[in-house]
């Protein structure tokens, strides 16, 4: 049961962190193209931090982890020091590659120890699958 809990609000904390870049990011973005992109995958995390809110409560009495206030702060100001001389297409996409990078890493490790239920595993799955297609989206702005 722990680790689906651990699980769920790993993926939450991911969800909502990629919420909280492309947030920070989206003022900065000229290209149309990648503007879109971007709106589309904040789409995505929050339908997939809206499935593990539905439920959550089979696993926890709480809510699901989501980014912290510090953590909030300090993804907002790595954007700012790592754009402040360069806000171009290719910066904010390479910015946005790091951070699902970072996904696919924590998502692949929670599927590899094979200790979820199948329920926590389709939401996990369905992350790491939509990290991946953003990656490959994203490289085309590099």
């Amino acid at each position: 049961m722990e680790e689906n809990i651990n699980a769920l609000d790993e993926i939450n904390k991911g969800s909502t962190m990629g919420m909280d870049a492309i947030k920070f990011i989206l003022d900065k973005v000229e290209d149309e193209k990648l503007k879109k992109e971007i709106e589309s995958e904040y789409q995505e995390y929050e339908k997939i931090s809206n499935n593990i809110e539905k439920i959550y409560y089979k696993y926890d009495k709480g809510e699901p982890h989501t980014t912290s206030t510090m953590n909030k702060a300090m993804t907002w100001s790595g954007i700012e020091m790592r754009t402040f001389n360069d806000n171009s297409t290719s910066k904010l996409a390479e910015l946005l590659i790091q951070g699902v990078n970072m996904g696919i890493i924590e998502g692949r490790k929670i599927l590899n120890k094979k200790l979820i239920n199948q329920e926590v595993e389709k939401i996990v799955k369905k992350y790491v699958t939509m990290q991946e297609k953003n990656l490959d989206n994203l490289k085309s702005f590099l």
